[in-house]
């Protein structure tokens, strides 16, 4: 099963935990060989188009505190079938500057790029507990 947009029960159950704590969303993403047509990035590798919409959140300021703090190739999936191209962590200030972004207008007509430029992909909530925040 592939999985491009967000479940709304995840960011429902992401509502009802502690606003105030700081995530760290994990990103594990597969590129279409070439984006879908329609969404701005039409001939775009899904990498290139990717990336365009990274920097359309950037330019439109609807980053909301994300801030990458990994990110690299995916080569081979020890435990499991899937095969990834890149994985990206991205730590937010809070929870709620996570679901800020996701129900933002601005953010939601760029995700459409977002989707056109990937074949599948997972973003997993994570919290810290070691080493000690």
């Amino acid at each position: 099963m592939r999985f491009i947009d967000s479940n709304p029960d995840a960011i429902t159950a992401m509502e009802t935990a502690d606003p105030s704590q700081s995530i760290v969303v994990l990103n594990m993403l597969r590129f279409r060989e070439t984006a879908l047509d329609g969404f701005g990035v039409d001939g775009m590798s899904g990498r290139d188009a990717f990336f365009r919409y990274g920097q359309m959140n950037a330019e439109d300021d609807v980053t909301y505190g994300a801030e990458p703090i990994w990110a690299g190739p995916a080569h081979n999936t020890i435990i499991g079938d899937e095969k990834w191209d890149l994985v990206l962590l991205v730590k937010y200030p809070s929870r709620q500057h996570f679901i800020d972004k996701v129900h933002d207008p601005v953010y939601l007509a760029s995700a459409q790029v977002r989707a056109a430029a990937l074949e599948d992909s997972r973003a997993v909530e994570l919290t810290q507990f070691l080493p000690a925040p």
